[in-house]
């Protein structure tokens, strides 16, 4: 295992001793995997729609530059204005100067991964304007000052008594509240209600923008977007360069693949399509801020650019081991699991993420799931390739491979190699057993079931026979 900056390996540990964040992960991922089993289960022709989706990502990527141009065209055409940026820290600029153009210290926002992505809400904060965040989830989030533990159900990693707790100390107005999820959300609803009526501007993600009509679309289950979205004067929304769909018939491929393989679905509660400004219909001002922020760097690798076929669903979150056990604080990015594993590097660099890689299993789970059929296992042990040639690793792991390549470039060395193995076989066996070994060898032989160590190898033993047998 690499050094890291992040330290997944040490993050994961203490995650794996949170005995009631492992009880609320499985008892959540749990029921959403066999929801979602059930919905795939009844389309007949899943696979050829994963297919589809797969085709159509592709088709975006392999014409990224194209697609962007007509998107601005139509979005522009449609009476919104598009905003470009390189990074977080151009993007964040340009929110900032559209919310003081209107005088404005409040926001509220919906959708917002993107935009934690770029830690919208810690800038705007520097600069004293407050972000209210409108998503359930989120909201509790926000309200403990904590961070996301998973791409769809950010506040998975609390149950409904932390939630409750949380609210009586915060938002529910001095009420005593129980734990039932309607009571929750309702003093949520109270909450976001005075928000949605008093903001002017209103901040979102985007799901999809179609290149071809300028349209955006958000997807959510609560509502609340939809009033986030069409109540306010200005709606700025936030979208990466490769959220692109080309027309409404391949939007629609990615509104039957999306819910069933995030919430286990069969289509999302509430699906919010707009495009551009209409007189006395929703907001007055639309802006839509394109983002690069490391996608083009992603784009130009041949293997890891699968991952921006994206759609943030979290079905590999939801059957991966690893996430299960660990939690998504553990990964210390935006993006969890095994698709946070091969996107954080790509995106931030490998000098900051350097465990990920090694942060997800080569089981298959998550290509099996993915509604676009990223191989992730494939860009998994691509990235590892790259963290390794670019010579960040341990010392203690150069000298152990440098070691074992000694002995295996010629037949003597690696027969001696036997022979010292077999003369200290007792030793070696009883550290198998017991998994005793010192240091990183002992933590590599406990996740591994060793083969006891023969009291002689095979070539000494073909020697000694084929001498009996005088041949």
């Amino acid at each position: 295992m690499v050094k890291t900056k992040i330290g997944f390996p040490s993050s994961s540990v203490r995650q794996i001793n949170n005995s009631q964040l492992r009880a609320n992960l499985k008892a959540a991922t749990s029921a959403i995997r066999e929801k979602r089993a059930r919905v795939v289960g009844e389309k007949e022709d899943w696979e050829e729609l994963r297919r589809k989706g797969e085709h159509v990502r592709d088709e975006i990527l392999n014409n990224l530059d194209s697609y962007l141009m007509q998107l601005e065209r139509s979005v522009t055409a449609a009476g919104g204005i598009v905003h470009w940026a390189r990074d977080s820290a151009e993007a964040n600029q340009i929110i900032l100067s559209l919310v003081q153009g209107h005088g404005e210290t409040e926001v509220i926002k919906v959708k917002s991964l993107t935009t934690d992505e770029l830690g919208l809400n810690e800038f705007l904060a520097q600069h004293e304007v407050t972000a209210f965040e409108t998503d359930l989830a989120e909201l509790i989030v926000q309200l403990a000052h904590d961070k996301p533990s998973h791409i769809l159900v950010p506040a998975i990693h609390k149950n409904r008594s932390e939630i409750r707790d949380l609210f009586q100390r915060t938002i529910a107005q001095g009420r005593v509240l129980s734990n039932e999820p309607a009571e929750l959300a309702e003093t949520s609803r109270l909450y976001l209600r005075q928000k949605f009526l008093s903001s002017k501007i209103a901040i979102s993600g985007v799901n999809f923008a179609v290149a071809d009509t300028g349209t955006v679309c958000v997807v959510e289950s609560e509502g609340n977007g939809r009033m986030c979205l069409t109540l306010p004067k200005v709606l700025i929304s936030v979208m990466g360069i490769e959220k692109i769909v080309p027309g409404p018939d391949d939007l629609a491929i990615f509104l039957e693949l999306l819910p069933r393989s995030s919430t286990g679905e069969r289509m999302n509660p509430y699906t919010s399509l707009w495009t551009g400004v209409y007189p006395g219909d929703g907001p007055s001002e639309f802006h839509l801020v394109i983002l690069d922020n490391g996608r083009s760097r992603v784009l130009a690798d041949p293997i890891g650019r699968q991952a921006l076929r994206c759609i943030r669903c979290s079905a590999c979150l939801n059957v991966c081991p690893v996430y299960e056990r660990s939690g998504g604080h553990a990964y210390d990015s935006v993006y969890p699991g095994p698709i946070g594993a091969i996107l954080s590097p790509q995106l931030f660099g490998t000098e900051s993420s350097l465990s990920l890689p090694w942060a997800s299993t080569l089981c298959g789970a998550c290509y099996e799931v993915c509604p676009v059929r990223i191989n992730i296992p494939q860009v998994l042990v691509h990235l590892r390739e790259k963290v390794i040639s670019q010579g960040h690793r341990s010392r203690t792991e150069a000298m152990s491979f440098g070691l074992i390549s000694f002995f295996f470039q010629t037949s003597r060395r690696f027969e001696l190699l036997q022979n010292i193995a077999t003369r200290f076989r007792v030793l070696i066996n009883h550290l198998h057993v017991s998994k005793s070994a010192p240091g990183a060898l002992g933590k590599w032989a406990e996740a591994r079931e060793l083969p006891q160590l023969p009291r002689e190898t095979f070539r000494l033993w073909w020697r000694r026979n084929r001498d009996k047998n005088g041949k």
